[in-house]
């Protein structure tokens, strides 16, 4: 079991992308945050989506299935408020690359685990 200050590090950082995320996503199209972007709609979401996936898993110990879970919830929400902006429009079809984000945080973290001998 870690520490509360190690767990305390790795939700702040989990809270401050999950925060930063739901910003790009609802904030209109703008220059400044084109240079936040891979180019490419459905790779940032794979990105995103990973990072959050990499970070959710280290600040929440225990069943992955519950991060994976939530942060697929997530990209509903998200989907949902974009929807509802006038400036944003909801694609489901968003929801394909978060799904992969989230499942190659899963292997990746998984190969990590084995990796430092912690088990999974």
């Amino acid at each position: 079991m870690r520490d509360w200050s190690e767990l305390w590090m790795w939700r702040t950082a989990f809270v401050l992308c999950v925060l930063s995320v739901l910003a790009l996503a609802l904030l209109p199209n703008a220059a400044p945050l084109m240079l936040l972007s891979t180019g490419w709609d459905k790779a940032n979401h794979v990105l995103a989506f990973f990072l959050l996936g990499m970070l959710g898993l280290r600040a929440f110990p225990g069943p992955a299935w519950r991060v994976a879970a939530g942060l697929l919830g997530y990209g509903v929400l998200i989907e949902v408020l974009q929807g509802m902006t006038t400036w944003r429009t909801a694609e489901w079809q968003d929801l394909l690359p978060d799904v992969i984000g989230i499942t190659a945080a899963l292997g990746v973290f998984a190969v990590l685990r084995r990796g430092s001998g912690r088990g999974a």
